[in-house]
């Protein structure tokens, strides 16, 4: 199995540009986005359809959940920041979302 590699600045960026509300954080070498819903019930319901996503990919994000509100973070440790599978995580997890 072939290592990730991370996203150039570049190409970071312009895949966020299609991914509303994500943002890079530096410090952390990760993509972030806060997620709300209309309760609990839709927030659980989004994070299991992801966390199925996650164990398939075996790729899996850090996340907090409270009542409605789901925080996650995307980085790919092995690679020591961003890289194609973070985005396709986001881009999943956008269209859970919707």
């Amino acid at each position: 199995m072939t290592r990730p590699s991370q996203l150039t600045a570049d190409a970071r960026d312009e895949a966020l540009s299609g991914l509303p509300g994500w943002a890079y954080d530096a410090a952390d070498k990760a993509i972030k986005k806060t997620f709300k819903f209309a309760d609990f019930s839709e927030a659980w319901a989004f994070m299991n359809r992801a966390a199925l996503l996650a164990e398939k990919m075996d790729h899996h994000p850090e996340w907090f959940n409270v009542y409605n509100r789901v925080e996650v973070k995307m980085t790919t440790h092995d690679a020591d920041g961003v890289t194609d599978l973070d985005i396709r995580m986001a881009t999943a997890m956008e269209a859970f979302a919707a």
